[in-house]
């Protein structure tokens, strides 16, 4: 199988049974964005040994939460990209400008403890950086992607079955994505090796989120009413929350691990679809019911319905939320609870302003006419 397709990063789920919703655009990536919200109050504690942090990106979804963890943990940040994205979003970082390809000049001559690699798509790009900073670094971690798997196997741990690369000449990475950042890892492991980490990365969800994958469900659990519950209430459900994420990376360089891990939550364990919808139904007072509708019976519609972190455990995609994280769980990886990445990711989207949310699409007037044909079979 080969999956050609952004199926993890980005804004495209669809063909992995994601529901239409908008793409966060050009729009989202250059707007303003405001502060994050704390923690429940609290700060991460100070690291024993404060280091030197050089980000490769660092202003899109995940990089801010990376660059305020790291400052919280005492760290020195610098960021290395294209000052187009947020410019004004860490005013007191050091901001390096330049552009992977062919402008890398701001990093030359610089040393830091360690780099995080956010902005690596192109195999060819990702080697010229890893390159030039082989010898100014001290450990390289590499932010890839769950999308590297053939999803046509169950039970996914670091060693499954990748994709097979077909054009490895090809930089097409809206094609190719997954491929692609296969060879990406495979150039940070032959730059660095052992001083190389890489962190395969499943759905991110939490505040800041431009995707809108995870935050549709807080949303449309906290508009009320009935839901569509879809497909088997045992299917899996995997994400994960980008704050654990953020101090997970930081505790990998922190303790010089080395090696692949799979990033995906929210517990060690597989989580069923109705744990999942109930759990978030626990943070919401608003009245609402499930209905839970056949898969059969949505995939058939025309245009199939399809909902987000919503897979089939059937099929040559039933992978997709069978990524096995117990390696990195052994090196560090802690989840929070479902309860307050929902909480936490509802209250950020209900005070981010109207235009940001109209692009949430709850498709109320599609799910009303599936539920009556459903309820009229």
């Amino acid at each position: 199988m080969t999956m050609t397709r952004r199926v993890f990063a980005g804004t495209s789920l669809a063909a992995a049974g994601a529901a239409a919703l908008p793409a966060a655009g050009a729009a989202a990536s250059t707007r303003e964005t405001r502060p994050l919200p704390a923690r429940d109050g609290a700060s991460a504690e100070r690291a024993a040994r404060a280091g030197r942090l050089l980000i490769l990106g660092g202003t899109g979804f995940i990089g801010p939460h990376m660059v305020r963890h790291a400052l919280e943990r005492g760290h020195e940040v610098t960021l290395f990209n294209r000052g187009r994205s947020n410019p004004g979003l860490f005013p007191g970082v050091e901001t390096l400008i330049g552009d992977r390809d062919g402008a890398l000049d701001a990093l030359r001559g610089k040393e830091w403890d360690y780099v995080i690699d956010n902005s690596g798509y192109v195999p060819r790009l990702v080697r010229d950086s890893a390159s030039l900073l082989r010898d100014a670094v001290g450990r390289y971690l590499f932010t890839s992607t769950g999308s590297v798997y053939d999803f046509d196997q169950d039970a996914l741990p670091e060693d499954a079955r990748l994709l097979e690369v077909i054009d490895p000449e090809s930089e097409d990475v809206g094609r190719y994505y997954g491929e692609l950042k296969v060879m990406c890892e495979e150039a940070v492991q032959e730059i660095y090796g052992d001083r190389g980490t890489v962190t395969r990365l499943h759905v991110v969800a939490g505040p800041g989120d431009p995707t809108d994958r995870f935050t549709y469900w807080p949303v449309r659990i906290h508009r009320g009413g009935e839901v569509i519950a879809p497909g088997d209430m045992d299917n899996p459900v995997q994400f994960i929350d980008v704050r654990d994420l953020a101090e997970f990376c930081m505790h990998l360089l922190e303790e010089d691990t080395g090696g692949i891990f799979n990033v995906a939550g929210p517990t060690i364990d597989k989580t069923r679809m109705d744990e999942f919808l109930y759990g978030i139904r626990a943070t919401v007072t608003t009245p609402v019911s499930f209905s839970w509708v056949d898969e059969d019976f949505l995939r058939n519609r025309e245009p199939p319905a399809r909902f987000p972190l919503w897979y089939s455990h059937r099929g040559p995609t039933r992978g997709l939320a069978q990524v096995r994280s117990h390696r990195g769980v052994e090196a560090g990886l802690r989840f929070r609870p479902l309860a307050v990445t929902a909480r936490e990711t509802l209250d950020w989207f209900l005070a981010e302003p109207e235009e940001r949310r109209t692009r949430l699409q709850l498709n109320l007037d599609r799910d009303a006419q599936i539920l009556a044909d459903w309820n009229s079979r």
